[in-house]
């Protein structure tokens, strides 16, 4: 297949389709052993050198997000904007995404599970040396969720949206 690519002249050496696949295969492994509770995320959460990165899009972070979190939706994602919001690669990064909560379809959407957005963050932050990423890993019903969910406000400060907290 690369070989037909460089015959047809389309090759591109700013796409790495096998390196892609092989640091997913790596990341895959890596993977298992951080995966999360509910529990663990939000113990982890208020540990110091950790944050929430929610990757989703700013308009579904605005709807509903995990309160303290902070958005860098996945198409941003890149080497400058991880440079400027986790420049240290040793910061416990916590992760979550659609597939994880039950009962807030707006804001959290569901995709299919191997186009899940937690699939895809892993290894990209994986990919860029962020080797300190726990992933939420149940399927949790947001209605009976112990996580703190905030969205944001139309004169841009966050408000309660659970009776929870």
């Amino acid at each position: 297949m690369i070989m037909l690519a460089l015959l047809l002249g389309i090759e591109n050496p700013s796409i790495d389709m096998p390196g892609y696949l092989a640091v997913a295969k790596e990341a895959l492994v890596y993977r298992e052993s951080h995966r999360v509770t509910e529990e663990e995320f939000i113990r982890m959460s208020g540990e110091p050198n950790t944050i929430i990165l929610d990757a989703r899009s700013r308009e579904k972070f605005d709807e509903l997000h995990i309160r303290g979190a902070i958005n860098l939706s996945f198409p941003d994602i890149a080497i400058e904007s991880l440079r400027q919001t986790i420049p240290d690669r040793n910061t416990r990064i916590l992760i979550y995404c659609n597939n994880n909560f039950l009962n807030a379809t707006s804001a959290f959407p569901s995709k299919l599970p191997r186009a899940s957005l937690n699939l895809s963050t892993f290894i990209a932050l994986y990919s860029y040396g962020y080797r300190n990423v726990y992933e939420l890993g149940p399927l949790i019903d947001n209605r009976k969720s112990k996580l703190a969910f905030t969205t944001k406000g139309t004169e841009g400060t966050e408000i309660p949206s659970s009776p929870l907290w």
